[in-house]
């Protein structure tokens, strides 16, 4: 065997020895399709072939070929929403000729109220800023990546930054939620924050669920 062949398998998923506790994703209901469906649906950012290939342990032309497969499917059968390549990775987008349906629901949404577990999730980050998502569903004790994107939709938190350790995103508070709060700034929140957890546990609790 030749050194290029080394790297080539070294660097092809599908070609290293299967570990013990390895799932074979085409051996799972729908096979490699479902399985990448599943993965985009989860993802908040574009993620690249290589990436998925790895994760799930198949061929990058597999990959490549199932999700050009998808893309083409889904235009074909007009729906709503698309698989699209863009920023050097695939995500699901809404399909444009639909922004109207999705317009009008998030500016229903602006008026709806704001569940516990989001009143909750926005009290965390507004006493604990800059916060990654990490640190809130240790405070919290459950996920909370849907809630995050409910409120970024609703404009009443943003993302302010990094972790400089982790590289975590970290969340904050806008304007838009002082207004909504009819405080003029942070300081005149009430004194709530001695009842919630220290960052260094916030962290010790964080790490233990990854």
């Amino acid at each position: 065997m030749t050194d290029a062949q080394v790297d080539i398998e070294a660097s092809d998923p599908a070609s290293r020895p299967p570990e013990e506790d390895a799932v074979d994703v085409r051996a799972l209901p729908g096979g490699l399709r479902a399985a990448l469906e599943a993965v985009l649906m989860v993802v908040e950012e574009p993620i690249d072939e290589p990436t998925l290939a790895a994760a799930l342990e198949v061929s990058l032309d597999e990959v490549h070929l199932t999700l050009r497969g998808l893309a083409r499917e889904y235009d074909e059968q007009g729906r709503g929403f698309q698989l699209r390549a863009l920023a050097g990775g695939w995500r699901y987008y809404s399909r444009a000729e639909h922004a109207p349906a999705v317009e009008r629901f998030l500016l229903d949404g602006q008026r709806a109220r704001l569940t516990q577990a989001s009143l909750e999730t926005l009290a965390v980050i507004a006493y604990r800023q800059p916060v990654s998502r990490a640190r809130v569903s240790a405070v919290r004790g459950v996920s909370v990546d849907g809630v995050i994107r409910t409120l970024m939709t609703r404009g009443l938190i943003t993302e302010i930054g990094h972790d400089e350790t982790t590289g975590a995103v970290l969340y904050g508070t806008t304007p838009y939620f002082l207004q909504r709060m009819g405080l003029t700034s942070l300081d005149e929140l009430p004194a709530l924050a001695p009842y919630l957890p220290d960052t260094d546990i916030l962290d010790e609790i964080a790490e233990q669920g990854r």
